[in-house]
């Protein structure tokens, strides 16, 4: 069929014949313009972050930034978020549930050691008041386990109707987050 006559098409109208193509379902659809929002988001707060750092070239008013520490603990959570991708692409491959609760927990353990690492920069001092840098660095681990947390009540929803096409459209997303935090991490980690 040509691109002119898809264009045209009324499928709406009586007696029309049905095209005969593989449509994306509407929950793919909808993550991807997910994505599209999400991505948008991270990218002007990376940019917000870079340009209050002073990196766009008219730095020298800038004298509250001041750094965190980078404990092991930010390299062990990126790890777990990789396991937890990890087991949602094995659970993809395979049309297995357990693979997915894996991927799933996984995914409450990141959320947990953020929790833990928050408070590990708070005993340390490094409040959210205290610069531009921790207030950032909140913000942007807070958003990010938002959008997880989001993630683990999809995939509870796709595990419970054990629906394989919802689990491949959570692996997904999980991917997409780890992504995310991967370049959450960089910048955190090289500023």
């Amino acid at each position: 069929m040509t691109i002119l006559a898809r264009l045209t098409e009324k499928s709406w109208e009586p007696g029309a014949q049905p095209v005969e193509r593989e449509r994306p379902s509407a929950g793919t659809v909808g993550t991807l313009a997910y994505f599209g929002v999400a991505t948008v988001m991270f990218t002007l707060l990376v940019a917000a972050y870079l340009m209050r750092m002073g990196l766009h070239g008219g730095g020298d008013h800038v004298h509250d930034w001041k750094p965190m520490p980078d404990p092991p603990l930010l390299w062990i959570n990126t790890l777990v978020l990789i396991a937890s991708s990890l087991a949602w692409e094995g659970a993809r491959r395979t049309h297995r549930g357990g693979a997915a609760i894996m991927g799933a927990a996984l995914g409450m353990v990141f959320l947990a050691g953020q929790l833990l690492l928050w408070r590990h920069y708070q005993a340390a001092g490094y409040y959210l008041s205290a610069n531009p840098a921790n207030a950032f660095f909140y913000l942007l681990t807070a958003l990010h386990g938002l959008h997880l947390m989001g993630g683990l009540v999809a995939a509870g929803r796709a595990l419970a109707a054990a629906n394989m096409r919802n689990i491949a459209l959570c692996a997904l997303y999980w991917h997409f987050l780890l992504i995310v935090w991967l370049v959450l991490a960089v910048l955190l980690l090289s500023t």
